[in-house]
């Protein structure tokens, strides 16, 4: 409820979740690395807490932990993915989308977020999706609204992409087109062994942990 929203100091709780991820399990090889980034995301936490615009707002949660639906069910294929926030306005009983957003990098053109997000948002829960926006926490005060896709475009490049993905896992050929890129370099790496096994997650996903490569790769994201 949003009136208990902040009953438990945000920093607080912030504290207690970085205990989960502390050490290898967050991908962190010395503590002077790991304080850094954990100063990086008290940063953040400190300009919500003075500024929580639409989180102090009411909002819409999805029942499911991991909300999915069917995208295609003639060929089987299932979109699955969790929101950051969803503010609701009652004035138009509709949703606004929020992502929240920890590193520099911005969203390429023809990212399919924002179509996933939209058709995630709009098939797992009954309102309409009225509006997107980014939250770069480290350099905005506020969100950054986008443009909301067409549904349908949204649903076909999706869909798309997701028949691409079913032929190769099909077929067991994984061939990146660009030769190496930052999706693949990560898995890259864990297949020649310079990776180091962590645990399982909650979704049953094996977790490694990589060294940090060049400083670039360093600032693309952030642990929170």
């Amino acid at each position: 409820p949003t009136e208990d929203r902040f009953k438990k100091i945000p920093m607080d709780r912030y504290d207690e979740v970085w205990k989960k991820i502390s050490g290898k399990k967050g991908g962190f090889f010395d503590k002077d690395t790991e304080d850094t980034y954990k100063r990086r995301g008290r940063d953040m936490i400190s300009k919500i807490t003075k500024n929580p615009g639409p989180i102090a707002k009411k909002a819409v949660k999805i029942k499911e932990s991991l909300p999915y639906y069917w995208l295609s069910e003639e060929e089987n294929i299932i979109l699955c993915g969790k929101v950051d926030w969803l503010e609701y306005f009652s004035d138009t009983d509709s949703i606004h989308i929020i992502d929240f957003k920890t590193g520099s990098s911005q969203e390429e053109n023809g990212s399919l977020q924002l179509p996933i997000y939209l058709l995630l948002v709009t098939n797992t829960q009954k309102r309409t999706v009225s509006k997107a926006s980014y939250w770069f926490l480290s350099r905005h005060a506020e969100p950054k609204e986008q443009k909301l896709p067409n549904e349908q475009d949204a649903y076909e490049q999706v869909l798309e992409v997701a028949r691409k993905i079913k032929t190769i896992r099909q077929l067991m050929k994984y061939s990146c087109p660009k030769h190496g890129c930052r999706a693949c370099k990560p898995m890259e790496r864990i297949m020649k062994g310079e990776g180091e096994y962590i645990s399982v997650d909650e979704y049953n996903t094996d977790v490694y942990v990589l060294p940090l490569g060049t400083k670039k790769d360093e600032d693309q994201s952030v642990v929170l």
